[in-house]
């Protein structure tokens, strides 16, 4: 089959895949365990389920506005102001298929071909192959004093001329990390001095843990929306586990948004109106079922830290958001995509190579799963992994005897 250069230049999305091997061995009946999942286990929350019923059994189900519902916009610029202490119009709001669709219609409405998007690594494996579908060229910056924290310095060393875009994904996917309030407000600075765009995907704010808040960037501009650099891109999937729904937002300019608007008339044309229906049942409801998953996943965060602890040779930084960590695995193998394909075929579990996120030695472990998942994971992989560790394990109903090591 001919398909596009640019088709081919394309890569498999690595979470998608995995989580689809997961999906076969348990069908096979195989005793998986995913700790590679990019979703909370939480069932969709009740104003939710019922605001989409409600809208389902009208029976009237039709083309919505390309830019979204005016109901679900007036539940958006409710949640704006309440969480980025900012007012915006309709105007300044595109509902997309998810944040994923946000993020791109954004990128192909700015990029030329050959402009750059600065991603700061570990970064969501889908930014780099986002850039590259609009023929730009992404720019991987990496903090060279080994944490992943970014520094402006390194930042400021990668623009060039043709710098349009920065990437900046805080509480971030895949290592848990929190970027500091100092940090957004010295990016947004520079954008803002620069004339270059930030894009701020903050699908993961509101799951934070210890009291850590991650600080919005429209905190740090004087200038309105109408002027501002900085772009806000949010959704309901994580914090509300709403993955399905597949609703995502972008805050912009008036001018940008009607932009947008027109390149998604012209390829999904509109959003479901039952899905944007549900979406603005979840902005409107309790908010208690935010933190109550908030709480969950902090204890399981809680728990994998403390099973990583007891991982001879694995060095991990503490999550302070997000559902993910991002173990230093190097001690055993320098080459996560064979380590984790080791892991799948002794262990039966399921982890994301760091390769994928711009880290290799590394794993992205999920821990949105159970408990129970989350410490007896650890414990196969460190069964399959470490000397020291017990010889024997039970998986499934299998005894397993290590014999590699």
């Amino acid at each position: 089959m001919s398909v596009s250069q640019l088709a081919r230049s394309i890569v498999e999305s690595p979470t998608l895949r995995l989580n689809e091997e997961a999906r076969l061995l348990r069908e096979r009946g195989e005793p998986v365990i995913h700790l590679g999942i990019g979703e909370p286990k939480n069932k969709t929350p009740i104003p939710a389920i019922l605001s989409t019923a409600s809208k389902l059994v009208t029976g009237d189900i039709k083309y919505s506005p390309t830019d979204g519902l005016p109901s679900l916009k007036k539940a958006i610029i409710k949640y704006t102001e309440e969480y980025y202490d900012r007012i915006v119009a309709p105007e300044n709001i595109i509902i997309s298929s998810g944040a994923k669709q946000s993020i791109f219609n954004l990128l192909y409405c700015l990029l030329n071909p050959q402009d750059e998007v600065i991603i700061l690594a570990p970064y969501w494996v889908s930014y780099p192959e986002m850039v590259k579908m609009v023929y730009g060229v992404p720019v991987i910056v990496t903090p060279e004093d080994g944490t992943f924290n970014p520094r402006m310095a390194d930042i400021e060393r990668a623009v060039t001329s043709y710098t349009k875009i920065i990437i900046v994904n805080s509480p971030n996917n895949p290592s848990g990390v929190v970027y500091p309030e100092s940090f957004i407000a010295e990016i947004v600075e520079f954008c803002e001095r620069k004339g270059i765009y930030l894009i701020t995907d903050d699908i993961y704010h509101r799951l934070v843990f210890d009291g850590v808040q991650a600080p919005p960037g429209y905190r740090f501009t004087k200038k309105d929306l109408e002027t501002t650099k900085v772009i806000a891109v949010n959704g309901v999937a994580k914090v509300y586990g709403m993955t399905g729904y597949r609703i995502g937002w972008t805050i912009a300019s008036r001018e940008l948004t009607q932009v947008m608007t027109n390149i998604q008339a012209q390829t999904t044309s509109c959003v479901s109106s039952i899905l944007q229906a549900g979406a603005e049942g979840a902005l409107l409801g309790l908010q208690s079922v935010i933190e109550s998953l908030r709480l969950q996943i902090q204890n399981n965060r809680d728990l994998i830290m403390q099973e990583l602890r007891s991982f001879r040779g694995v060095k991990v930084t503490r999550p302070q958001g997000t559902f993910y960590c991002l173990p230093d695995f190097r001690a055993y193998s320098n080459n996560s995509v064979d380590l984790s394909n080791f892991l799948l075929k002794k262990a039966m579990v399921v982890t994301v190579p760091g390769k994928e996120f711009g880290i290799e030695g590394h794993l992205r472990l999920s821990y949105s799963g159970t408990a129970k998942d989350v410490s007896e994971g650890v414990e196969r992989m460190r069964w399959a992994l470490d000397p020291e560790s017990a010889n024997e394990i039970y998986i499934g109903d299998k005894k397993l005897v290590r014999d590699w090591l």
